[in-house]
């Protein structure tokens, strides 16, 4: 592949040219010139978009598909295209398949699937077997086939020694254990967050205790076993507490946050509107504070879009038996860039590659071209049109998104929209 991208803004602070505005030439997926203005004697395949930027391609620590076993909900081919022209080109696949992800076979068959295409796919394996939280997966056998992480997807492991044993276990190769912050026995049968709009609603609640008492409890263990620990989607003002307290220890621990729950409250329940059923439950304005000074300051390491489709026997039922999940992709850009300015939108999509064994690849001549192409200053209300997943529950219909993503450049590949 090559081409010439025409007058871009780079951001990306490791470059020589972040904050610049620049022609840049690639050639056979390298890039081979950077300069103010490049000639195309070889009438190579020009990009000239208004207001053009151009980051590192943006990563995603959380996305699920359905494949196998659920490919009404998603396959991995229209995921990864999706995952394409929202300007992700890395994506970690979470392990709630049918069968779950928890074999060398079963890695070995994301990958495979997912090969030579634009989007890198990571595969996140389960932590225990079929993700039933009784006995550890073959975590070893799976990083041998690409594993990054091991995660039960929003599966709390109940069994503080099984999480000890895995931390320990993990630590001999060096792999990422993630816990899902949730005390099963304080949630019960609870449907959204525990608070005044619950108890209108009539709904069940989960408190905030339900987190934090885990988070609490895997951080002691953390700090026992001197092991390695990601926590994805935290949601509450403590948990930040929490886990600032556990880095100013020097504990090895990283965390994400799910993007919706920086926008929406649990108010947006009122009614009764299962696209806002989500897990961990959306939580109040005082945690929404909470969680965007936790981004600023780095006590949360990542955002995500906990990129989860459902088809509509899952969502379009009534509220107690719906499914917990809303897709994200589409929105992860514009939704962000509408809370922060656009070089920490970019640096919060892209900071935790490092984590899942990924090395950042800055925008520089003879590196590899791994690039986001996107607009950060337009406005869209964003729509059905804008959703390119198979399944269409998105809780951001009709919201107000700043900025348009335009594509990738990647693995020799060049995807626009």
């Amino acid at each position: 592949m090559n081409v010439l991208v025409k007058s871009a803004t780079i951001v990306d602070p490791k470059s020589d040219f972040h904050n610049q505005t620049v022609d840049i030439l690639i050639e056979k997926g390298l890039i081979s010139q950077i300069s103010k203005r490049i000639q195309n004697p070889k009438n190579y395949k020009e990009i000239n978009l208004d207001n053009l930027h151009v980051s590192q391609g943006w990563f995603d620590s959380s996305v699920s598909f359905g494949e196998p076993g659920f490919e009404e909900r998603e396959t991995i081919e229209n995921g990864l295209k999706t995952a394409a022209y929202s300007g992700f080109t890395l994506v970690a696949v979470n392990s709630n398949t049918n069968p779950v992800i928890d074999s060398y076979a079963d890695i070995s068959f994301l990958k495979s699937k997912s090969a030579n295409h634009a989007v890198q796919l990571l595969p996140i394996g389960a932590l225990t077997k079929h993700s039933e939280g009784t006995e550890l997966a073959e975590l070893f056998d799976m990083t041998s086939a690409g594993a990054v992480a091991f995660y039960d997807y929003q599966q709390p492991i109940d069994n503080p020694n099984l999480m000890k044993l895995a931390l320990q276990y993990a630590s001999n190769f060096g792999g990422l254990v993630c816990s899902f912050p949730q005390e099963s026995k304080i949630t019960g049968l609870g449907v959204m967050n525990e608070n005044v709009t619950s108890t209108s609603l009539g709904l069940k609640g989960n408190p905030a205790l339900a987190e934090e008492l885990q988070i609490a409890r895997d951080l002691f263990i953390l700090e026992y076993t001197e092991g390695k620990l990601h926590i994805p989607t935290i949601s509450t003002a403590k948990s930040v507490e929490l886990i600032r307290a556990a880095k100013h220890k020097k504990l090895d621990v990283t965390c994400s946050v799910a993007i919706h729950n920086l926008i929406f409250t649990d108010e947006h329940l009122i009614e009764f509107d299962t696209r806002f059923k989500v897990l961990p439950p959306l939580r109040t304005q005082t945690d929404i504070h909470a969680l965007i000074d936790g981004l600023k300051d780095g006590t949360i390491d990542m955002a995500t879009s906990d990129h989860n489709p459902l088809d509509i026997e899952h969502k379009k039922i009534e509220f107690d038996y719906a499914k917990y999940g809303t897709i994200g992709l589409e929105s992860a850009f514009g939704a962000l860039n509408s809370i922060f300015t656009v070089k920490k939108t970019v640096e919060l999509l892209t900071k935790g590659k490092e984590r899942f064994k990924v090395e950042s690849t800055p925008i520089s001549v003879g590196n590899e071209a791994n690039l986001a192409l996107f607009d950060p200053n337009t406005t869209t209300t964003f729509s059905s049109e804008n959703i390119i997943s198979t399944s269409k529950n998105s809780m951001f219909l009709d919201q107000e998104l700043k900025g348009t993503v335009h594509g990738i450049i990647s693995n020799n590949q060049l995807i626009l929209k």
